[in-house]
């Protein structure tokens, strides 16, 4: 099967970021920004450097960063990292960033420091944009911002991701594409490097949906979340997300027409160099 890829806006340019937003929620109007942050880390066992390595010409993590920035809903944008080689590169392009500890033990840890470092309140919203995601579309970053901006029925929403429908076959079986489901409201139900769900009698044709690594949560529930211990099945798939599920919080899934392959390896520079790229 061939996969499926959006068209890139228009516009090559990140806007400004803006302020401050205001939004109606629950009846009352409230302000708030929404803040994206970039962990980004030098180090890594599969491809060492990877956020500096270049595609088409352009660091990867100033194609994200650049990306990002181009989302209507988004009032600011940093990159949080460990690493002066990476502070440096983003400050060289003209983009924010922050040191943070070199301890941290996520990415969402890495988040959160850099939010406490800012000052946000807990209501501002923070939207944790993958390193490794060179085509994020800033369409799916709008899209898993909403269901916090506008809050659901009857529900207070403080965590969303995306999902993308998978078209490559392939990503079905590849442990590296983590798989989620999700129940009729649209929050998760569970997230594998397993195929889920699992079809028992042949023939049978289902859609099966692919995560992508993009989280959007306000800074109370952030804090809320690393304080938590890490869960069994956590430790077992390796997916931290599962932290939130296992601890009995919600996370709204948002289904995104916008898919986002990741880098991980150095070969997977050729395969994103011959997707769509903004110059």
């Amino acid at each position: 099967m061939r996969l499926r890829q959006a068209q890139r806006p228009a516009s090559a340019r990140p806007r400004a970021c803006r302020g401050v937003e205001t939004y109606t929620i629950n009846g009352y109007l409230k302000k708030m920004k929404v803040l994206a942050i970039i962990p980004s880390r030098y180090a890594s066992s599969r491809f060492d450097g990877k956020p500096l390595a270049l595609i088409s010409g352009k660091p990867m993590i100033q194609r994200v960063y650049e990306s990002a920035a181009r989302a209507e809903s988004i009032t600011d944008i940093a990159v949080a990292t460990d690493d002066v080689r990476i502070f440096d590169a983003v400050r060289n392009f003209g983009g924010k960033a922050m040191m943070t500890s070199p301890e941290n033990r996520s990415g969402t840890d890495r988040v959160a420091q850099a939010a406490e470092k800012m000052g946000l309140d807990w209501d501002d919203i923070l939207v944790n944009v993958q390193g490794d995601q060179p085509l994020i579309d800033p369409r799916a970053i709008d899209e898993v911002i909403n269901p916090l901006k506008h809050g659901m029925e009857n529900v207070k929403c403080e965590m969303s991701t995306l999902a993308f429908r998978i078209v490559n076959e392939e990503e079905i079986t590849n442990p590296k594409d983590v798989k989620v489901t999700f129940d009729n409201s649209g929050f998760a139900l569970y997230f594998s490097r397993s195929p889920i769900p699992h079809g028992r009698d042949k023939g049978l044709a289902f859609d099966v949906y692919k995560h992508l690594g993009v989280y959007a949560y306000t800074r109370r529930f952030l804090e809320k979340f690393r304080s938590l211990p890490e869960g069994r099945l956590e430790r077992i798939e390796k997916l931290e997300q599962l932290r939130a599920i296992e601890y009995g919080h919600k996370i709204r899934v948002v289904i995104s027409e916008y898919d986002s392959p990741e880098v991980d390896l150095p070969e997977d520079i050729l395969r994103i160099q011959g997707l769509n790229l903004t110059p």
